[in-house]
């Protein structure tokens, strides 16, 4: 499994440049990344492509670890874990946009159904656009703009907790704004 102070000692090595290195750790490694990405993603190929991936990006990156903040089997693990999961949230997304449209095709709706749409959509659109500016943002980017609270957090520069906090309270002056209005 090796030490902590091996992790050190590659960990320079492959700062220097070192590919011998990176062959050692990889050696030692790679069955850890590759056996967690294929848990995640289901599919060997993918797995074998995500593992070469997060190699190459130590490889690319080595100052990227910090040795203060842990060993580097954990950093590797914690990159291929959320790498297969950025991989199967995208293949979700594609599935879905491929399959959505024909899941909700129905017939036209009457005249009416299309009036009140319209006016439930201007009545939430007013309420988002009346939210205080940085929940407005981080809702929308959410929401709208389809991304995770990781990574919403990412863009704002803001603590996930914060980001899910402030989302948390739009949702509910949302609901509170447009229950008053009677729209569900």
């Amino acid at each position: 499994m090796g030490l902590p102070g091996d992790d050190a000692l590659l960990h320079q090595r492959v700062v220097s440049g070192d590919e011998s290195a990176l062959a050692e750790l990889y050696d030692r490694l790679s069955p850890l990344v590759f056996g967690l990405c294929v848990r995640v993603t289901r599919d060997r190929a993918i797995a074998e492509d995500i593992t070469q991936e997060v190699f190459l990006t130590f490889w690319e990156k080595p100052l990227a670890f910090d040795p203060g903040r842990g060993t580097l089997r954990a950093w590797l693990a914690t990159i291929a874990h959320r790498r297969a999961v950025d991989h199967v949230r995208a293949e979700e997304r594609k599935k879905a946009s491929h399959i959505g449209p024909r899941l909700f095709e129905r017939e036209p709706a009457p005249m009416e159904d299309s009036v009140l749409d319209a006016e439930a959509s201007a009545r939430v659109r007013r309420a988002v656009q009346s939210l205080p500016p940085e929940q407005r943002e981080a809702l929308e980017m959410a929401y709208w703009g389809g991304r995770t609270y990781r990574q919403v957090a990412e863009r704002l520069g803001l603590p996930e907790g914060t980001v899910k906090s402030r989302i948390r309270q739009a949702l509910r002056q949302l609901a509170g704004m447009l229950a008053e209005e009677g729209v569900r």
